[in-house]
């Protein structure tokens, strides 16, 4: 099965491309191999979340693939800081579709070969990622929109909706930082932190913005929040969620029976909440890192 994604991109070229995205990203970009992939969020000063993005580096560019709308904001940052850096940023959203393929039976994709791959599909050339959306790992395929009838006839297999994708991505854990409205708080609160199901911190990269604030978490490791599960009926997303009428924490978006939420830690398994008058009960989440 493969489900199209509503997706923008940029595309950053330039000699000091890979030292400048490397600084302002929380993943390791200098130390990923070309062809590379690398998840990472762009943070403000005080550590939270920007943008989520995941970067592949290329042998001639870097290209960003965000979440739909989310070109533009990245940007207009990326642009704030380019002073002598020799960097150019293109929005590249209106050229390019992404479709995601549930498992790895892709044409001429290696399932133990690096992480980002350049394939032919239909005599396309298609950029292609590893990346688990489901609870299994499958492939991102990025192509050219005017080659889309091309790379889909040559994928073949059934097109599922995004809805069936999202319910198993939150049914797996898995937090998708823009469609569960996770921007504006810390990586380690919504599963962004090593061991987490999205890991997208390096804490040996050096310098970028906001590394300060991940440094002194990964010292103490005290944040109050963490990324849990809520299971209900018609749960509202992006909604406060409530305990014995304090506020506990933030709904992502609801699909199939249950939402990933950033709740607070005290809360055990098992625990009466509510998302928006809705009733709710609390499921722990122990998954490693995909």
């Amino acid at each position: 099965m493969w489900t199209f994604l509503p997706s923008s991109s940029l595309r950053i070229t330039g000699a000091d491309r890979v030292d400048f995205v490397h600084g302002q990203m929380t993943g390791d970009l200098r130390g990923a191999p070309t062809p590379g992939l690398v998840p990472c969020a762009f943070l403000n000063v005080r550590g939270q979340i920007e943008q989520f993005a995941r970067a592949y580096r290329r042998e001639q560019d870097i290209y960003l693939h965000l979440d739909a709308g989310q070109a533009p904001g990245l940007a207009a940052r990326l642009k704030r800081y380019i002073i002598f850096d020799q960097v150019e940023v293109e929005d590249v959203t209106d050229t390019l579709r992404t479709v995601h393929v549930w498992d790895q039976a892709v044409p001429g994709w290696l399932t133990d070969g690096p992480a980002a791959q350049s394939l032919d599909l239909g005599g396309a050339v298609t950029l292609a990622g590893r990346v688990n959306r489901s609870g299994t790992s499958g492939v991102d395929l990025h192509y050219l929109a005017r080659q889309e009838e091309d790379v889909l006839n040559a994928l073949g297999g059934q097109e599922a909706p995004l809805d069936e994708l999202e319910t198993a991505r939150v049914r797996a854990g898995i937090p998708d930082i823009v469609r569960d409205g996770f921007t504006g708080v810390l990586p380690q609160e919504v599963g962004l932190d090593l061991g987490g199901p999205l890991p997208a911190i390096s804490y040996r990269k050096g310098c970028y913005v906001g590394q300060e604030i991940m440094a002194r978490l990964e010292a103490r490791g005290n944040t109050r929040y963490h990324l849990a599960r809520l299971s209900g009926t018609d749960l509202p997303d992006h909604a406060e969620v409530t305990a014995e009428g304090k506020v506990v924490g933030q709904s992502g978006h609801f699909a199939g029976g249950l939402s990933l939420a950033r709740l607070r830690k005290e809360l055990p398994e098992g625990a009466q909440v509510q998302v928006g008058g809705h009733l709710a009960t609390v499921q722990l989440l122990t998954l490693a890192a995909p």
